[in-house]
């Protein structure tokens, strides 16, 4: 699979830099391909197992009014993905390896089943986990995504933010204000940003791995697939302004999700959870 123009010049710009990675507490460690990794999380609650999982360029924050609503009813995790908050860094970052992730978390903390809750990558790690692993997932919920290749979409986010020099930086609102020609909405670009970190002599880094999202975008654009479709129920709520999830992506979801229920929010975008908190609640609990 070819890497994307914009990982190109990026890494035509960087080849001489180190492959290592230095966290804000200042240690170092090699970045290197891991076949599972130990996925940082936050714990809400008590009872039925709920996990949630977030999207691209998001962490378990993204759930955090949702986990604690859950939280009156269920023993909510929401986990970090790889490259993404505070979890580990690999260089290898799909699907295959993304779910055994959420099955290595499992094993880790003694659940034997859970309801698995996923937005939109975190949708597809969840529908890429319940086809591998069944008998792990009581019910599946997707918010936002389905099963199929996307075209790509955040070329225009990755170059913007792979161009930026965070040593030239004294503040976070410079750093805003650099985005602003290539990613115009406000709202996108303080989300973006909560990815900045800081180190104790006050320059700025990622706390994703920028890096290794970016070559890994075009693995994280393709479609899920099993040979057997997952048999429990499942439901999947889009929003109504959002162009993530229509009507041609229904056969694919009946065929590997068969009692799969599909839901719209009407005025909801892409993120639905987020833009109409109280009715997606109301679906979710209602389905749970």
């Amino acid at each position: 699979m070819s890497k994307p123009a914009y990982f190109i010049k990026y890494a035509r710009k960087t080849q001489n830099r180190s492959r290592a990675f230095t966290p804000k507490y200042g240690c170092r460690f090699n970045l290197g391909v891991m076949l599972t990794t130990q996925l940082h999380f936050k714990e809400y609650g008590q009872g039925r197992a709920v996990v949630l999982l977030h999207g691209l360029f998001g962490s378990s924050d993204n759930w955090h009014y949702v986990a604690q609503r859950l939280a009156k009813n269920f023993h909510v995790f929401a986990l970090d993905h790889r490259n993404h908050g505070l979890s580990p860094h690999s260089e290898k970052m799909n699907y295959p390896v993304m779910a055994p992730d959420v099955e290595k978390f499992f094993i880790t903390r003694g659940l034997e089943r859970a309801s698995v809750i996923g937005h939109s990558m975190g949708g597809k790690t969840a529908m890429q986990f319940a086809l591998q692993s069944p008998q792990r997932v009581e019910k599946l919920v997707v918010a936002d995504m389905a099963p199929r290749e996307y075209a790509p979409a955040h070329d225009e986010i990755f170059a913007a933010l792979l161009a930026l020099d965070l040593s030239t930086f004294q503040t976070r609102q410079q750093i805003e204000e650099a985005l602003a020609v290539e990613i115009p909405s406000l709202v996108l670009r303080r989300f973006l940003l909560k990815n900045l970190g800081r180190n104790p002599d006050g320059k700025f880094f990622w706390k994703i791995n920028l890096h290794d999202i970016a070559e890994s975008y075009p693995h994280l654009r393709q479609p899920v697939s099993h040979s057997t479709p997952f048999p429990q129920p499942a439901l999947f709520i889009h929003g109504g302004k959002s162009k993530y999830v229509n009507e041609e992506d229904e056969p694919l979801i009946r065929e590997l999700f068969p009692q799969a229920q599909i839901l719209t929010i009407a005025e909801a975008s892409h993120w639905v959870h987020a833009d109409e908190p109280e009715e997606f609640l109301r679906l979710l609990l209602g389905f749970l």
